[in-house]
């Protein structure tokens, strides 16, 4: 068994190096860190030019000044959005595609157990994702603080909301690999997660200020700890127990994926052979 999880590792770990898509999630996500304090930069950089020759243009910007937390905030926006989209499709393969083109077969007459299979897949994209949105966070408050004259950040706040932002995306993550290992149908399974994390953050926004303990609200949660002038321990105590909460889905998720896949019976018949 544990020959099995490890080389389930290292396949997973190979699938993500060797194919290039842990650079592309990397430039993707940076990318992202640093462009959303670019893009408010850049938007009020043009209305000071309509000030300075009279035109007030105060509507547009919905009277929000432009500071580092403003910076960080747009970027959880894009990461929990074109970032996860991006990261979601990515990983198709891992998440059921390549049961669809047979390139995975599981013998079980041979020893081999669904444990070794689903387990790395569950550590490997979900701790990219997690590291990858921290370090994001931070290199946006970096180029924010550049780019601003008011810095109203601190570590811990950033921290706060680099680990809710990556929780979130997290969460994502291992609904798309239980999903797509469980139906064999990586496609269908990007499209539910891409409409649950573009829909249910935005209902959540409409209908209550209280992010927490809602794990598809983390998102949410996050923008409000960047905007927030400081915490009170009790919201520590209830951010802790969201990401419990989160994490436990998580877990859960993995138990499904895993019973799935003990469940069902791959279909070794046919004679087309994917390497």
């Amino acid at each position: 068994m544990k020959l099995q999880t490890k080389a389930g590792f290292m396949k997973e770990i190979l699938a993500l190096f060797r194919t290039k898509k842990f650079l592309i999630l990397s430039l993707v996500l940076l990318g992202l860190g640093m462009l959303s304090p670019l893009m408010l930069f850049a938007l009020d950089s043009i209305l000071s030019i309509y000030d300075t020759v009279g035109i007030d243009m105060s509507d547009l910007a919905g009277g929000m000044t432009s500071t580092s937390s403003t910076g960080v905030f747009s970027s959880v926006g894009d990461i929990t959005g074109i970032g996860l989209i991006v990261f979601l499709l990515l990983i198709n393969r891992a998440a059921g595609g390549e049961q669809k083109k047979r390139a995975v077969i599981i013998p079980r007459s041979a020893g081999l157990r669904s444990f070794g299979y689903i387990f790395p897949k569950f550590i490997i994209y979900p701790l990219t994702a997690f590291v990858l949105t921290i370090a994001t966070l931070f290199v946006s408050w970096g180029f924010s603080a550049l780019l601003f004259d008011t810095d109203n950040l601190t570590f811990t706040k950033v921290l706060t909301a680099g680990i809710l932002t990556g929780v979130c995306m997290m969460f994502y993550v291992c609904f798309h690999i239980a999903l797509g290992t469980a139906t064999g149908k990586a496609g269908m399974s990007a499209a539910v997660c891409i409409g649950a994390s573009l829909i249910l953050p935005s209902i959540f926004a409409l209908t209550s200020e209280d992010y927490m303990f809602n794990p598809f609200a983390l998102e949410n949660l996050a923008g409000s700890v960047i905007m927030r002038p400081h915490l009170s321990g009790g919201e520590v105590r209830d951010i802790i127990v969201t990401i419990a909460f989160a994490l436990a889905l998580m877990v859960l998720a993995y138990l499904i994926a895993l019973f799935a896949q003990n469940a069902k019976k791959i279909d070794n018949t046919g004679n087309e052979i994917e390497l």
